[in-house]
């Protein structure tokens, strides 16, 4: 395969691109799944491994794991190549599957969903990367738009089928059902996947990585643990808080003395990498999870839904996320213009939260429905979008670091994001039951289950609480949808490039593992 190719050429993906992109999509939802498919198993899981203690490390070792690596598969995929990198990913994340699926205690399954954190934090950065090395950005929309889709789906149906194995087959086919989708997922890009080795000799960021580690894993923690294992004034929570502050601090200085950062500092003097990582942080981190991790509950309340039927009744949403990513992708590929997306998005989006901040038990369900699809519409506009955005303003040897950082500050955001909306709900929520403990008992174990066993006064006045400690979050968010839209008013319009040679790089060349196509 020649090095070079027409403009013409350019245009069309490379040889059995539908058949990567297949691997790409498959191994993206394992891993987007895996941070949320064992939601409804939990109880479960620690009761048959006595492990009730360690509850939250399940989620958490992945989150940290998955976060910590984002960056460093950027980066190494920028410097090295990315196919290795990438089929070691999936090793990992399959690995670290069967070493939870037979986990016989806590320890050891979360030590697997350690390792398959591990590889998931590569699976989504390098899968978008990827893209980036096969397509030049005027023409990749429409393949990162599915990959938008899949998020949302992923966030949905993780608990759903993490119920329906436990129910059916059992919690660790949770894990199981990895192996035949990871192994094809490996088998297609081993197979397909053909990408230029760098085979450049690099001096590992070492002490950036390790500081990155402490401040992630400080974040992550105060986030978790704040208002639910410790109180948000305890000592452990100030202490992490702390160390993460300096973490972070240590972290950014060593990165401007590194040879070759895995956070490089040039990323920050994008104008289109700085707004575009705030807008992710503020609508797809914190409005996202503010609709997804309490609305199902929410559903249950006030509405009396089962588990099962609130996950579905958020199914709009996906269907919303599909609805405008796939349009936008389409006109962006014809028009080479991204700009307009993102602004409608946040717009559609900070719009959104004001009807949700409606909402009262009489509302009618279709209505919160209406309210959700149109949440995800706004979403669909601009998720992906912002990537494609960060990654057209970015040299091809940097794409995969500035997809990675992109991603990783997101991820951050959502988490603190998550903190500060669950602080928020809780209290509010305490403060409306205060004085009715003797009739509900202890708040932090209500479930729909124990409402609907009370007496119909009871149950009516804890319903009207958890309504009125929820629907105002909502409010409360719409000045941080004004600040993104403002960001994304000011997102400069960079016009995408159409082909390879205008990003100034050579179209995709075979890897030296794979035969030339004659």
């Amino acid at each position: 395969m020649s090095d070079t190719a027409s403009p013409a050429q350019d245009l069309e993906p490379p040889p059995r691109f539908r058949m990567i992109f297949a691997g790409l999509m498959t191994a993206m939802l394992l891993a987007s799944l895996d941070q949320t498919i064992v939601a409804t198993a939990l109880p479960t899981i620690v009761g048959e491994l006595a492990g009730v203690g360690l509850l939250a490390w399940v989620t958490t070792a992945y989150v940290l794991a998955a976060t910590v690596a984002m960056p460093v598969y950027g980066r190494l995929g920028d410097l090295l190549g990315r196919k290795a990198l990438y089929l070691s990913a999936i090793g990992l994340f399959v690995a670290g599957s069967v070493v939870a699926a037979l986990a016989p205690d806590m320890v050891t399954l979360i030590a697997g969903r350690g390792v398959q954190g591990l590889g998931g934090g590569g699976l989504i950065i390098t899968s978008q990367a990827i893209i980036a090395d096969l397509v030049p950005p005027r023409h990749r929309a429409r393949y990162m738009a599915p990959m938008g889709a899949v998020f949302a789906l992923s966030a949905l149906a993780g608990p759903l089928l993490g119920g329906w194995f436990t129910d059916r087959a059992g919690w660790r086919w949770c894990f199981w059902i990895n192996l035949p989708l990871g192994l094809l997922a490996l088998g297609i890009c081993a197979y397909a996947l053909r990408l230029p080795r760098r085979g450049v000799r690099v001096a590992l960021d070492r002490l950036g990585i390790a500081l990155m580690a402490v401040a992630v894993s400080c974040t992550v923690l105060v986030a978790t643990w704040g208002g639910t294992e410790y109180a948000w004034s305890d000592p452990v929570i100030w202490g992490l808080a702390a160390g993460g502050l300096v973490a972070w601090t240590l972290f950014f200085l060593a990165e401007r003395r590194a040879a070759e950062p895995v956070v490089p500092p040039r990323l920050f003097r994008s104008r289109t990498f700085n707004l575009a990582t705030l807008i992710g942080m503020i609508v797809a981190g914190v409005g996202m999870f503010a609709t997804i991790g309490y609305m199902p509950t929410y559903l249950q309340m006030v509405y009396g839904a089962s588990a099962t039927e609130s996950g579905l009744l958020l199914l709009p949403m996906v269907a919303g996320v599909a609805g405008t990513a796939l349009p936008s992708a389409q006109l962006i590929g014809r028009t080479g213009r991204y700009k307009v997306f993102p602004v409608a998005g946040v717009a559609i989006a900070g719009v959104t939260t004001l009807l949700l901040s409606t909402m009262d038990t009489g509302t009618p369900l279709y209505v919160v429905c209406g309210y959700v699809f149109l949440l995800g519409a706004g979403i669909g506009l601009f998720m992906q979008n912002l990537v494609l955005a960060v990654q057209n303003d970015f040299p091809a040897g940097d794409v995969g670091t500035a997809t990675s950082a992109n991603n990783f500050f997101r991820e951050i955001g959502a988490t603190l994001g998550a903190a500060g909306v669950g602080a928020v709900f809780s209290h509010r929520l305490t403060e409306r039951l205060a004085g009715r403990e003797t009739a509900v008992g202890d708040v932090d174990s209500l479930t729909p289950a124990l409402v609907r066993a009370l007496p119909d006064q009871v149950q009516d006045q804890v319903v009207l609480a958890y309504q009125q400690a929820l629907t105002p979050v909502f409010l409360y968010l719409a000045p941080l949808f004004a600040v993104a839209l403002a960001l994304a008013l000011w997102l400069p319009d960079k016009k995408l490039a159409a082909t390879h040679a205008e990003m100034g790089a050579s179209p995709p060349v075979a890897d030296e593992t794979m035969p030339s196509k004659s």
